[in-house]
């Protein structure tokens, strides 16, 4: 999802990226996602079908995660990384801009159904809250 964030303010915002999520509806239910980097990205993309170097049961005590060796993920990985959003402080009176990356499952037509959630936006440097920002992406509606 390519997204575009401006400010109008003569202070700078900062936007806590861990709580940024889609809200997708499906049904009657709602699920929420949370945004992929890009080595998770390309991850999905090499191995649609899961990581195969990944066992499928977990071993106690878990072991300590390594590098990645895969060359084609990284090399994935490395191709998105300039296109995502990876600020999270909009400058005064600017703007940041990049791709979000949510996994939908192939479900694309859930898309149309869901919204952008920003929940924790906040005025540098005093760290004001500002109130949550939610984007639907139905088309034509509007934003609140």
């Amino acid at each position: 999802m390519e997204v575009f964030i401006s400010s109008e303010l003569p202070h700078p915002l900062k936007i806590d990226m861990e709580t940024v999520e889609l809200e997708v509806y499906i049904g009657d239910g709602k699920q929420d996602l949370d945004w992929l980097p890009p080595v998770q990205v390309a991850t999905l993309i090499v191995h649609p079908g899961g990581n195969p170097s990944a066992p499928g049961t977990r071993r106690l005590p878990l072991p300590i995660p390594m590098p990645s060796k895969d060359k084609k993920v990284d090399k994935i990985a490395t191709e998105l990384r300039p296109f995502a959003l990876d600020s999270d402080v909009v400058p005064p009176l600017g703007k940041i801009h990049g791709f979000l990356f949510f996994n939908m499952s192939h479900n694309f037509e859930a898309a149309s159904k869901s919204t952008l959630y920003v929940p924790d936006v906040a005025i540098l440097p005093d760290k004001k809250p500002l109130m949550f920002f939610e984007v639907p992406l139905a088309p034509g509606a509007p934003a609140q």
